[in-house]
């Protein structure tokens, strides 16, 4: 990794440990090492929260991709909401009976 001097800036960190990259870089997630004492790299991240994780797993994003393919192709239909709800009470009733 090289490093372009007209890329580094001088940074005081202040009496509550805390350092200020700017406002550019403000809500920004950042993963923050220390190579060795006194010297850290810091790189922007995306953090993933674990109960979306599965999203990410290679047959979740195959299926998710699939469905956005097929939603693209087939435009939507009227549909009678109150009709799709009969039937389900239907179906239940009559499961109920047997």
């Amino acid at each position: 990794m090289s490093i372009n001097p007209a890329n580094q800036s001088i940074k005081v960190i202040g009496t509550n440990g805390q350092i200020s990259l700017g406002k550019a870089f403000a809500g920004r997630q950042v993963i923050v090492e220390e190579c060795e004492p006194g010297v850290w790299l810091i790189r922007a991240a995306v953090v993933i929260p674990e109960n979306e994780l599965w999203l990410h797993q290679p047959k979740a994003k195959r299926d998710l991709g699939d469905a956005l393919d097929w939603a693209s192709k087939n435009k939507p239909q009227a549909s009678a909401p109150s009709t799709l709800i009969s039937k389900l009470e239907h179906a239940k009733t009559t499961r109920k009976h047997r």
